[in-house]
């Protein structure tokens, strides 16, 4: 991060919203809301003053809502840029940090700015949000049952307890850890697999034995899913540490209201038996979902997403990286659920994408496209649902359909749905073609 912020060819616009996309590829014009920060970003040195002299506190969100932050604060240590924020929604304006700020850089007059600039290509990586579980296996309900999110700050060094492990209910050390894997996903509503919680789990569940070596650690799950390179022994290495591995649905997970155990009831399909765990402390590995930046997004540009909210590619073996519109890519797991060495690795290919497309510095057009004759246009909209490259539009004014000619590939699919056969493809229009038939069955 601190490299991408010291390289003089990269800005990075954080705390933005994007708000709008237009033109084609080569010059697309973007349109962003600055947030304000209530903090100016040239003064700021990140010293701190302004929040250990701040009174509010708020729970934090980058610690998973364990840790606490104050209403002007960074968003996490390693933050990049290393700029303070005000939350304005809880702040309650006592001004303390503008006497603290030796450099005068809290200004509470800032507002929205919107900023336009042009690129000519777009990598869109908008990352994955978290599904929280409320209502399931007593999350939400019963303090020691917490998500993969929260052990994960909770293991951090930098995170709300330092990386020392205990019970959310009374700061006791948990012995008995169970883990319940594809809570929220591979299910109706979320049929797909989040690609990491196998591996997260293995991987949570080795660094609790580091700390507790006494402890017993359960992970339930309906299938293992190690399908990477070192993922298998990566696995076995996690049950020859004796982590115990249970195949089969938790059934119901109640609470003890003295102890704060959790019974968790299990019903193991290998060993066609129902087990019964008194935990101190249960993990839910749940759904990774599509980030909202990303809906955001696919609404701006007018991309395709699947039935699960991920966008789509223009084909998943031949052109994973690109979409419908020429000079868009995708990238990481707003595409879908990958690990972060599929995620760079993609990341590295969309990159080499656009410097094979903006490197010469200019264009190459399809010849072979869409064309209207506008005499027999009805304006039906029937071409322009139907193309899958958004290559075709109405004009109001003209009353008839307009190509453009950057993005249409030439796919024919517009020409063939159309009623009154007003578009034409460029070099295999209808003459031509039964002139070909024609001279064929003369000779």
């Amino acid at each position: 991060m601190l490299e991408v912020n010291r390289n003089e060819n990269i800005e990075i616009l954080s705390y933005t919203e994007v708000k709008e996309i237009t033109g084609n590829v080569g010059k697309y014009n973007v349109t962003v809301e600055m947030k304000p920060r209530f903090v100016d970003p040239k003064l700021c040195n990140g010293c701190g003053a302004c929040t250990e002299v701040c009174p509010t506190y708020i729970t934090n969100y980058f610690d998973a809502y364990l840790g606490a932050r104050k209403a002007i604060d960074i968003a996490f240590g390693q933050a990049v840029p290393f700029i303070y924020d005000i939350n304005r929604d809880v702040c309650v304006e006592c001004f303390s940090c503008v006497d603290a700020c030796e450099l005068d850089a809290i200004d509470f007059s800032q507002v929205p700015k919107e900023v336009n600039f042009d690129v000519g290509t777009i990598i869109i990586a908008t990352g994955w949000d978290i599904y929280e579980p409320f209502g399931e296996y007593g999350y939400g309900e019963f303090e020691n049952v917490i998500t993969q999110a929260q052990l994960e700050r909770i293991l951090a060094p930098n995170g709300p307890l330092e990386g020392h492990v205990h019970r959310i209910s009374d700061d006791k050390k948990p012995k008995e850890i169970v883990f319940i894997q594809c809570v929220g996903s591979r299910e109706t509503d979320r049929p797909y697999c989040s690609g990491v919680c196998c591996m997260l789990a293995l991987k949570n569940g080795q660094l609790l034995l580091e700390e507790f070596p006494d402890a017993s650690i359960t992970i339930c799950y309906i299938d293992i899913r190690t399908n990477e390179k070192g993922f298998e022994e990566y696995y076995e290495k996690a049950k020859d540490a004796g982590i115990r591995m249970i195949r089969g649905k938790v059934g119901e997970i109640t609470e003890d209201p003295e102890t704060k155990k959790a019974k968790v009831r299990v019903y193991s399909t290998l060993t066609d038996k129902i087990v019964i765990i008194d935990a101190d402390l249960v993990v839910l590995s749940s759904a990774a979902l599509p980030s909202e930046g990303t809906q955001q997004i696919a609404k701006i540009l007018n991309l395709d997403i699947d039935r699960n909210g991920f966008l789509t590619e223009s084909h998943f073996g031949l052109m994973p990286q690109e979409t419908k519109t020429r000079g868009i890519f995708i990238a990481g797991f707003a595409q879908g659920p990958k690990n972060i060495a599929y995620s760079v690795s993609q990341a590295r290919a969309a990159a080499s994408k656009v410097a094979e497309l903006t490197s010469a510095g200019e264009i190459d057009l399809e010849l072979i496209i869409a064309e209207v004759n506008k005499d027999f246009c009805i304006s039906c909209r029937r071409c322009e649902k139907e193309c899958p490259k958004n290559a075709i539009i109405i004009d109001e004014e003209a009353e008839s359909a307009i190509v453009d000619d950057l993005n249409c590939d030439g796919c024919g699919i517009c020409a063939s749905c159309c009623p009154t056969e007003a578009i034409d493809i460029k070099y295999f229009r209808d003459d031509q073609l039964y002139s070909e038939i024609s001279a064929l069955l003369e000779t």
